[in-house]
């Protein structure tokens, strides 16, 4: 069954990487791992960054950039079946001059056949798509795309999880011969009753068609810590840029609320 499961996100996979690229808001900062809403469950995370010392100089005529901004997301969810689940993002943004506004809305299907029983030890993996409809501020193609794969290992003291990321443009005059891709991954261990603490990593490397040399990717490191009290969640971390391309410092938060 887990072979089965591991080859459909595979053929997920295989087709997209003819795909066009795009390049959006990074509102989200989360490596996915098997967390998925049980059949008819709402839930509701609520995701904030703040870019302290970020890029000052913007990749497109007009566009908001991340120093000294903050962005901050609601991010709903319904559980649909066992193995699926939707959800709805609006992120808002406030750059380093004070304006607020909403930047857009997306949409997302998370699909998880694959993971252990609560509290066991096993492999998971999934996909996940989001359609996404931004300002031309956040995003040069305001309509893009984008194909998230889950996968991992978890024990009742060990997380591990990797996220490649594969994302195109939809929009007319931005489309391009290869999909942008991204990797995020995650490392945890407990530390305590409903405590973890770990790494995570996210880059950028370019497309499909062209990956960026190594010094040319935003690379960022973040210390994160995970912890469950009385329903609520979070996951909080400070992140420090591993190359110029990226970011310098980035404080990132996401609180999940009891149902």
């Amino acid at each position: 069954m887990k072979y089965r499961a591991l080859f459909a996100v595979a053929a997920l996979v295989l087709p997209a990487l003819a795909l066009p690229a795009r390049a959006e808001l990074i509102d989200e900062i989360q490596v996915y791992t098997d967390d998925i809403n049980a059949a008819g469950e709402f839930g509701l995370e609520l995701h904030v960054n703040a870019t302290l010392r970020g890029r000052r100089t913007p990749d497109y005529l007009g566009e908001v950039v991340p120093d000294r901004g903050v962005r901050l997301t609601p991010e709903f969810s319904w559980g649909l079946s066992r193995d699926w689940e939707a959800g709805l993002y609006l992120p808002l943004s406030r750059d380093a001059s004070g304006n607020t506004q909403l930047a857009g809305a997306k949409l997302r299907l998370k699909w998880l056949p694959l993971r252990p029983q609560e509290g066991a030890t096993g492999w998971f993996a999934g996909a996940n798509g989001e359609l996404s409809r931004l300002k031309k501020q956040f995003s040069e193609s305001r309509s893009t795309f984008e194909l998230r794969l889950m996968g991992g290992w978890r024990s009742p003291e060990w997380l591990l999880a990797v996220n490649p990321v594969f994302g195109w443009n939809l929009s007319d005059g931005l489309r391009s011969a290869g999909a942008d891709l991204s990797f995020g991954a995650k490392v945890a261990r407990n530390v305590g009753s409903g405590v973890a603490a770990g790494l995570e990593y996210y880059s950028d490397f370019g497309t499909t068609h062209r990956l960026l040399a190594p010094g040319d990717r935003a690379q960022v490191l973040y210390v994160a810590l995970d912890a469950r009290v009385r329903g609520w969640d979070f996951n909080v971390g400070i992140g420090h840029g591993l190359t110029h391309a990226a970011d310098r410092t980035t404080l990132k938060a996401i609180v999940g609320f009891p149902f």
